[in-house]
């Protein structure tokens, strides 16, 4: 009995040193704890924002985002000054920019109008479409009859100051509303062109831009009559202008077609696989979508291909882009139309606008082009089948070296149907 009495006293004991020891470590976590939290506080009271919870999984500390906020809000000197939504688009110009893809923008409300603007065709401005090749910000292409042109820029200039200030590091937007002011004021833009030791400032009048479709022309040459289609813009005009140019070929019977994408930015997709509806059987791949998760949409002609049996050569160089270069490689990889001319853009990238719920838009790249061969043009563009250089000399003495090639081309294909 008394050894049983032993023992669970023993036992006892035992829980209680345990016990004990357990409040001692508990404690001094405790205390440990609890200085460190002193030191490093993570409890933040946020004010002034809504909807800050995330609806998924994020693998990062987003608590330091927030410590940032707050410090700002209580420590910058300017403090008084800080507007919340100020930081938000800010923070959400970064998040967008740390995708390193330049043709991802955010474009806070104001901006998201001007670009609607852009879209419809007719603003304020210097008339040539801008973009970034190599982290360099260059005119991809200016615009016809406008002041850009008019003062001499061209396709694949680097801008490489706007108004006296440094233009490195600004994104496409950033670089637009610089450009950008009241019509009838300048612009001064410091450009550096290739083969030029130093660079050159051009001054620009600011104009309300409008964007030219097409124009056409026909080239007498050897007895043989060809039309020279000069399409300026992928526009939402383009589809109803080339289908009235189409009737004038049918009516002229021409020997040959010139299909000018030269300084063509681009535009929507939809107006290129009309245009391409023309040239390709239907059925005929014109480009292909594809997605992150490998998925593919297969874009097909859907037109009557009357032009298709006309022979055809299409002049392009650096400012041809995006649509421009998806016309032309679709119909050089499906009836082996020659490219004459330089090395295309290389903007091979599918962007859509998703707007947010305050009228803000993120243009997002959500997928890369793919020409009926398979072929990837994205930072690439396309190189033609025989390369012709357009010097500035040429266009100062009114030569064109590229479309006599082009017409020398074609005469020499018919030649060869007629054997």
């Amino acid at each position: 009995m008394n050894r049983i009495f032993k023992e669970k006293a023993e036992k006892i004991v035992l829980a209680a040193i345990l016990f004990i020891l357990a409040l001692i470590i508990g404690a001094g976590a405790f205390y440990f704890g609890y200085q460190k939290g002193l030191e490093t506080p993570k409890t933040i009271v946020i004010e002034n924002v809504s909807n800050i919870n995330s609806g998924g999984e994020i693998d990062a500390n987003f608590g330091i985002f927030w410590e940032a906020w707050d410090l700002i809000k209580r420590e910058y000197f300017k403090g008084g000054k800080i507007v919340d939504k100020d930081l938000v688009y800010g923070a959400i110009t970064g998040l967008v920019n740390s995708l390193g893809d330049p043709n991802t923008v955010f474009l806070p409300p104001e901006d998201s109008k001007k670009f609607e603007e852009d879209v419809n065709g007719n603003f304020g401005g210097i008339g040539a479409e801008i973009g970034i090749k190599e982290k360099q910000l260059v005119i991809i292409a200016p615009l016809k009859g406008n002041p850009a042109e008019k003062a001499g820029l061209k396709a694949g200039d680097k801008i490489l100051a706007i108004n006296e200030k440094n233009a490195s590091g600004l994104d496409v937007s950033e670089a637009v509303k610089k450009i950008r002011g009241e019509i009838g004021t300048a612009v001064t833009l410091a450009i550096l062109r290739e083969g030029w030791e130093k660079p050159q400032d051009f001054k620009i009048i600011r104009d309300n831009i409008e964007i030219p479709t097409m124009e056409w022309s026909i080239i007498q040459k050897d007895d043989k009559k060809f039309i020279h289609l000069k399409l300026f813009s992928f526009n939402q005009n383009a589809p109803t202008v080339f289908y009235k140019a189409v009737l004038i070929v049918l009516y002229e019977r021409p020997d040959g077609i010139i299909l000018d994408l030269r300084n063509n930015p681009g535009g929507f997709l939809e107006v290129a696989i009309n245009i391409a509806g023309w040239f390709l059987d239907r059925g005929d791949i014109v480009a292909t979508e594809k997605f992150r998760n490998q998925e593919e949409v297969v874009f097909r002609a859907s037109g009557n291909a009357a032009l298709k049996n006309i022979p055809m050569v299409i002049l392009v160089n650096k400012g041809s882009a995006s649509a421009s270069e998806i016309l032309a490689g679709a119909l050089r990889a499906q009836i082996k139309t020659k490219l004459v001319g330089e090395t295309t853009f290389g903007k091979g990238t599918v962007q859509e606008l998703r707007n947010l719920s305050d009228n803000s838009t993120v243009k997002l790249t959500v997928a890369n082009w793919l020409l009926p061969d398979g072929t990837l043009i994205d930072e690439k563009g396309i190189k033609p089948d025989i390369e012709v250089e357009l010097k500035d000399e040429d266009a100062e003495k009114g030569r064109d070296p590229q479309l006599d090639k082009a017409v020398e081309v074609i005469l020499r294909e018919i030649k060869v149907i007629a054997q």
